[in-house]
């Protein structure tokens, strides 16, 4: 009988505040007690990763903070050396956050930010008027 505000529920529901769940018991009960800054996500964005680092170094380097959704490495030219990790709790994702920002991987100081769809939108909006702009002066110049 899981209570549904202990953080108890079954394992991948949505058990209590902040959505985490996981059957984590009474150790993930203290911790859901701390208020989180409202940018606290599940989802970190990864800066500043080694163009060589591989799929199983990845998830050795954020699975230590808590069980994984999944990760997605960039791939394309303006994507390579970051990666979307997300986590299945919102407080591991904090205990990553505060343990890997700044953390040396092969010689490069990564760079962690919670995920932010609006920024990531704006900068999706912003491309396409550079696009429309550049389009009109073809068209007019």
């Amino acid at each position: 009988d899981a209570c549904p505000d202990c953080g108890d529920g079954p394992p991948g529901g949505p058990g209590g505040p902040g959505g985490g769940g996981g059957g984590e018991g009474n150790q993930a009960y203290g911790r859901r007690n701390v208020r989180l800054a409202p940018e606290v996500n599940r989802i970190l964005y990864v800066r500043n990763l080694p163009y060589k680092i591989s799929a199983d170094e990845l998830y050795d380097i954020f699975g230590k903070y808590g069980s994984l959704r999944q990760i997605r490495r960039g791939n394309g030219p303006e994507t390579r050396g970051t990666c979307f990790v997300v986590y299945n709790d919102i407080y591991d994702a904090k205990n990553a956050m505060d343990h890997l920002s700044g953390f040396n991987v092969a010689g490069r100081y990564l760079v962690l930010l919670y995920y932010n769809p609006q920024k990531m939108q704006a900068k999706v909006d912003a491309k396409s008027k550079r696009d429309q702009i550049e389009a009109l002066k073809k068209k007019f110049l």
